[in-house]
């Protein structure tokens, strides 16, 4: 009788030390996702369009299909904050990629912040890239 419950719970406690082991590895968190800077070409007098992809870094692999529902672009990194300026999406390039158009109306450093959804994840995903600003 005892070594039934010895035995029953051995079971229990592997079975209970498998399913967080899994849980832990199964859900990432908004840390695990970082925003990179693709690319920042000039799109017409005042405007950059820029290309970033979203990575899930443990994997290093795009994550296409995240909804960016939030944005935010201005010239912090060079000390400017409070001039903030218009951004829209563009189409993506490709998955995982996704493009916006920025209303860059001086050439410098400008900082774009993005908020996304990532399927499956509970958490919002925020990130800042900076990128150059041509004349």
């Amino acid at each position: 009788m005892l070594f039934n419950f010895l035995r029953a719970a051995a079971l229990g406690t592997i079975t209970l030390i498998a399913v967080v082991a899994f849980a832990t590895q199964a859900f990432a968190a908004a840390k695990d996702y970082k925003f990179e800077i693709v690319s920042a070409q000039p799109a017409g007098p005042g405007k950059t369009d820029v290309v970033v992809r979203l990575i899930h870094t443990p994997g290093n692999n795009p994550v296409p299909g995240a909804v960016i529902f939030q944005t935010r672009a201005d010239m912090g990194p060079d000390g400017m904050q409070s001039m903030t300026t218009a951004v829209r999406p563009g189409t993506a390039p490709q998955p995982g990629f996704y493009q916006f158009q920025v209303d860059t109306s001086m050439a410098g450093n400008w900082a774009l912040t993005l908020s996304a959804k990532v399927q499956g994840e509970t958490e919002t995903v925020t990130a800042t890239v900076n990128f150059q600003a041509a004349k």
